[in-house]
């Protein structure tokens, strides 16, 4: 057995240590036998001092970077809110060559690109032997105006390595049945315990009281942050009271943040925003399962929120051989959590999934090698966890289970392969999206990848086992209640696609109730005689004895008839095709343009119709509606509703049988197709003529 030193990174970053450069750290211990100079580099990074600031709050969240020959073998933990921050991380690499250049760089986290905040290099053949030497290293970056970006404080060693060195702090046994088996590697602890969250913190938006606005026009907004996690509040309009009414969950990690940032924010158009005030929850002094009322004051008003602090245990990541519903004893646990005698209590823990990720198979070269360096991300809901990086390869195997708490029973799990490039941002290898409620209890199946829209499909495939128990009842209580917005979700970009699809969309639905008018039109022209017939004494008989059960009872037999005609396969499934050629693509934009220009104008019309009748823009009209309004008060203010409906469907069946040549009419659309509209109007205005001055 050999031991190389463990290049696992910390802080849930998917740069996890290559099996090629554990490969490599074999065989320059192996190398060693013929040459003695190896060499093992510890570095232990203390801390940070006068950093430069990147945040608008006047901060920074600072972290920092490893590199060596072209590869980041280490990245530290994230110090949030601190232009001096204190990591004390201690690590240890296998070197062979001391001619190179040891990079050491800064960045800001933040939830989009990080920024960064200088870099500074250390060459390893000035370093002393066997000695620890403290280094202060000046930031710099030559593209920034900034003279200061403050220090770093690292202490670095060289110590001489043989084929049995132990030295090191943070190191990782490897067999020699499993040297040159990449995915045969374990995950380090230190990545698992930087994504596994113990507690949840559930938080509530009431509302805020008492603002002191400058302007009415505008909306506000609250923003909540814990750690990396951000929940942003919709949009109320500018009020001195405004109520939000909003439940969310943060996740709260063992060794992350434990203060909850809450901002109250003022937005006006686009992009100017103004933070109106802050404050700060210490989310140590919470007792657990206890809701807590928070007002706090802030610098125009008061902020009404509500804390409850929950554990959470069944979140985890294992190997295949030690997952959770493997182990009888655990599967029944779960099973027992979620019986139907159990359903009253804890109501917000829905269910338990459990998530094996074994495979992928011939995914996208994202390299220029022709290879990827692929790891895998399982999102469910807000909830996320990854697995570990395998390095040059189009076949990886991670063999890693994963299981979730469920809070909703309709949420999808979306499972994403990236393809780690470096201090890039990952590149897109593919994705899948499985709603739970079609997974299948512990069957193994390969998933076709998809593009990143999941409009098409993607190269490769993944192989998946999934596992799910659930409370039945819990998770239909659970339908009844608001559903679980994204944290912070991407602004919304034009897209002549969804576009097009979306008025597609509309059309088809459109359709679908001119085809039903259509029906019931058919009923009242006497086109077929038996269903006319039909309809008539069904609509003589439920009007005389109308009950309101009788609305649930109809749709109830509305479901079942459409459950028995997909049943029987009366009813398909089948997609259109999106495949188009470029003047299809064209002609399809124009029509949907046009389409849409129509659309609108019909919906704005409508409504403008109906406002022009009340006031008074056409004083016959709107005298008309008034006494047909008041004989209408008069008529069914003496006689019974029922009565009435059923005089006028006496009138529709038997108007075609007393004229068979008279024309189809809706006389309230009739009636408004007489009103103009407000473009009408406009257009129908008299220009009066500007008087000009006589001259004398």
């Amino acid at each position: 057995n050999h031991d190389f030193s463990d290049l696992m990174l910390k802080d849930g970053d998917n740069q996890n240590v290559s099996c090629d450069m554990g490969n490599e750290a074999l065989n320059v211990s192996e190398s060693n036998r013929d040459s003695p100079r190896s060499f093992l580099l510890t570095i232990n990074l203390k801390e940070g001092r006068n950093l430069v600031i990147r945040d608008r709050c006047g901060t920074s969240d600072p972290y920092v970077k490893f590199k060596l020959d072209g590869k980041t073998f280490y990245k530290s933990k994230v110090v949030y809110k601190n232009l001096n921050p204190t990591w004390n991380e201690t690590f240890s690499l296998p070197v062979k060559d001391l001619n190179q250049k040891l990079y050491i760089k800064v960045y800001d986290r933040d939830l989009t690109t990080d920024d960064f905040m200088g870099s500074a290099s250390v060459v390893l053949s000035d370093l002393e032997i066997d000695k620890v030497n403290e280094l202060s290293l000046p930031l710099d970056d030559p593209s920034s105006m900034e003279e200061d970006m403050g220090v770093i404080l690292v202490d670095m060693s060289l110590s001489l390595r043989d084929g049995d060195s132990k030295r090191g702090h943070n190191r990782v046994r490897q067999d020699s049945s499993s040297v040159g088996s990449p995915q045969s590697y374990r995950l380090s602890e230190t990545l698992k315990k930087s994504q596994l969250w113990t507690s949840v913190v559930s938080v509530t938006l009431v509302q805020a009281e008492e603002l002191l606005l400058d302007t009415q026009g505008g909306q506000l907004f609250v923003r909540f942050r814990l750690g990396e996690q951000s929940y942003k509040s919709k949009n109320h309009c500018k009020v001195a009271n405004p109520q939000w009414r909003e439940r969310f969950t943060f996740n709260k990690f063992l060794e992350g943040p434990e203060i909850l940032e809450v901002e109250l924010w003022s937005k006006e158009g686009r992009r100017t925003e103004e933070c109106l005030g802050m404050c700060e929850v210490d989310l140590s002094r919470i007792p657990f399962d206890r809701r807590q009322l928070f007002t706090h004051t802030l610098g125009r008003g008061r902020l009404v929120f509500l804390l409850t602090l929950k554990t959470c245990s069944t979140v985890s990541i294992s190997d295949l051989c030690a997952a959770p519903l493997d182990e009888p004893q655990e599967r029944q646990n779960q099973l027992d959590s979620y019986s139907l005698k159990k359903s009253l209590k804890n109501l917000h823990d829905v269910g338990y999934l459990q998530v094996k990720v074994i495979k992928a198979t011939d995914v996208l070269a994202a390299d220029l090698n022709g290879k990827s360096d692929p790891f895998c991300v399982l999102e469910l809901g807000n909830d996320r966890l990854q697995t570990h990086t395998i390095y040059k390869s189009l076949n990886p195997e991670w063999n890693k289970a994963f299981t979730f708490p469920v809070k909703d029973v309709h949420d999808v799990l979306v499972v994403t392969i990236f393809d780690e490039d470096g201090d890039k941002a990952p590149d897109f290898l593919g994705k899948v999206a499985i709603p739970l409620l079609s997974i299948r209890r512990g069957q193994q199946i390969t998933f076709q990848l998809k593009k990143e829209d999941l409009g098409g499909l993607s190269k490769g495939s993944i192989t998946l086992e999934l596992d799910v128990i659930f409370n039945p009842v819990r998770a239909s209580i659970r339908t009844f209640q608001p559903q679980e917005r994204r944290f912070l979700e991407d602004n919304p970009k034009f897209s002549k696609k969804a576009l097009a699809r979306n008025v597609l969309r509309v059309q088809t639905q459109y359709r679908a109730i001119i085809s039903t008018l259509q029906y019931i039109k058919s009923c009242f022209q006497w086109e077929s005689v038996q269903r006319s017939l039909l309809a008539f004494l069904v609509f003589v008989v439920t009007v005389w004895y109308w009950e309101f059960y009788m609305l649930p009872l109809f749709l109830v037999l509305l479901i079942l008839r459409n459950y028995l005609r997909i049943r029987s396969g009366w009813v398909s499934h089948d997609l259109e095709s999106e495949r188009r050629g470029l003047m299809e693509k064209i002609h399809m934009v124009q029509e949907t343009i046009i389409t849409l220009q129509n659309l609108l104008d019909e919906i704005a019309s409508f409504g403008e119709r109906i406002k022009n009748t009340f006031n008074w823009s056409v004083p016959f009209l709107s005298m008309l509606a008034f006494l047909v309004f008041v004989i209408a008060t008069v008529i069914t203010y003496y006689i019974p509703i029922r009565y009435i409906v059923l005089i006028w469907g006496i009138n529709k069946f038997t108007k075609k049988l007393r004229n068979p040549y008279s024309i189809d009419n809706n006389e309230v659309l009739d009636f408004l197709s007489r009103v103009p509209s407000d473009v009408q109007k406009i257009q129908y205005s008299e220009v009066r003529p500007s008087r000009k001055k006589k001259i004398l």
